[in-house]
């Protein structure tokens, strides 16, 4: 394997080249999340069912996608990330096309959860990012950001794409549209990701940091501050699935239109791209835990002012500030757990917060839905996201007063 600086060393152009392919990856496989939001509306009306039955395919996909991302970063780190991906085209490929013949909503979800969550999309998420990490030493930072942000990116190309499909087509066809573009698209760039990682780089990887790490994170037990920081990942993407699985509904209930509510979703993304980077550059500066705290705060406050503001421009704006405020919440339990937890463990603790969070929106977008049937409403939706984030802002306020009690008295 060549050094550093040469053709396949870390830090090296092909590295760039090779990030350049994973967010591609990552945005074609991240559409699936996504496109679920812009037919929802019409899958509803074609199967005949409630609300909370037209959102079950949004959960099981994301069970799947968290599930399905332990599995595949397994395969990564014995075979190269290649291998995951190209079994990812083939779940993306026939999870579409399965979808758009799907006679029922159970069907329809079934094949979500399993090909297009569990096969499909997880294997362009979680293993492009710790592949990335690989491939980079001095820009770690910025590479693993510009990695993670193709998940956003998806969010915000997808809906109009998709929306524009599903009003000259249906949505049968946006689906099968989707399923020809994973079938070719995928392959091709996973054929960038062959060279496995520079055997320097991934031997300091698994090596972690000399650091000693607290035997007692935030004045708890290991296991209390990982279930601690399990809750609050599932809280803070129950309030985050709300507007980011219903806006289109909701803006189709208001009399706005799906087209309107598509590009919304779009907008509220291509802010959590911006945010993602940003927050990773407050997180070098105050930590991941006050960044946490930062998000929370912020993000709390946007599902408030969904709740006075329903206009067409002012959805707009609360839209793109919910984008803003939210982006940079997920990426920070990574660096909170490598501040606070022993590096040999980051891994599992780290695979374990985000899967959380991952069953955090899933759990947030059939709840919302399930709310609306029971009160025939948006407002009640917004209400139980906002009792969800005040969850996560009061266990990152404990979390916090742990940190101090134990720097006061070890002062």
């Amino acid at each position: 394997m060549p050094e550093a600086g040469t053709m396949h060393g870390a830090d090296s152009r092909y590295a760039w080249m090779r990030l350049a392919a994973t967010l591609g990856l990552m945005t074609i496989g991240s559409a699936a999340m996504y496109v679920i939001a812009v037919v929802l509306p019409a899958v509803q009306a074609e199967f005949g069912v409630a609300r909370a039955d037209a959102s079950l395919p949004y959960t099981l996909l994301m069970v799947g996608f968290g599930l399905g991302g332990v599995l595949m970063g397994k395969l990564a780190d014995r075979f190269g990330v290649m291998v995951p991906v190209l079994i990812g085209a083939v779940g993306l490929s026939s999870g579409f096309a399965l979808a758009a013949a799907s006679s029922s909503i159970l069907g329809f979800a079934i094949v979500s959860g399993l090909l297009l969550g569990l096969l499909g999309s997880s294997a362009t998420f979680a293993p492009l990012v710790a592949d990335t990490s690989l491939w980079f030493v001095r820009r770690r930072g910025i590479a693993v950001a510009i990695c993670a942000s193709g998940n956003y990116l998806a969010g915000a190309i997808w809906p109009p794409i998709v929306q524009h499909l599903v009003e000259t087509g249906g949505w049968r066809s946006a689906y099968n549209t989707l399923a020809v573009i994973s079938a070719v698209a995928v392959p091709l760039l996973a054929l960038a990701l062959k060279p496995r990682p520079p055997a320097a780089v991934a031997g300091m990887a698994r090596a972690g940091s000399s650091a000693q790490p607290s035997t007692r994170p935030f004045g708890f037990s290991m296991n209390q501050a990982q279930l601690l920081l399990c809750i609050a990942g599932v809280a803070c993407c129950v309030a985050m699935a709300m507007p980011q699985v219903h806006i289109v509904a909701y803006c189709t209930d208001l009399g706005f239109g799906a087209a309107q509510g598509a590009q919304m979703l779009s907008l509220m993304l291509a802010a959590g791209i911006v945010s993602r980077l940003v927050s990773g550059v407050i997180c070098d500066r105050i930590g991941g835990l006050r960044t946490l705290l930062l998000g929370s705060v912020l993000q709390g406050t946007a599902l408030l002012l969904f709740l006075p503001f329903d206009g067409l421009v002012s959805l707009y704006v609360v839209s793109a500030l919910f984008g803003l405020f939210q982006g940079g919440i997920v990426p920070s339990y990574a660096i909170i757990v490598r501040e606070y937890f022993p590096p040999a463990e980051a891994g599992a603790r780290v695979g374990t917060v985000l899967m959380c969070t991952l069953f955090g929106m899933a759990l947030g977008g059939w709840m919302s839905g399930k709310v609306f049937d029971l009160t025939g409403s948006y407002d009640a939706a917004f209400v139980n996201g906002i009792a969800w984030n005040l969850l996560n802002l009061g266990i990152v306020l404990l979390l916090l007063w742990g940190v101090r009690r134990r720097l006061v008295a070890a002062a």
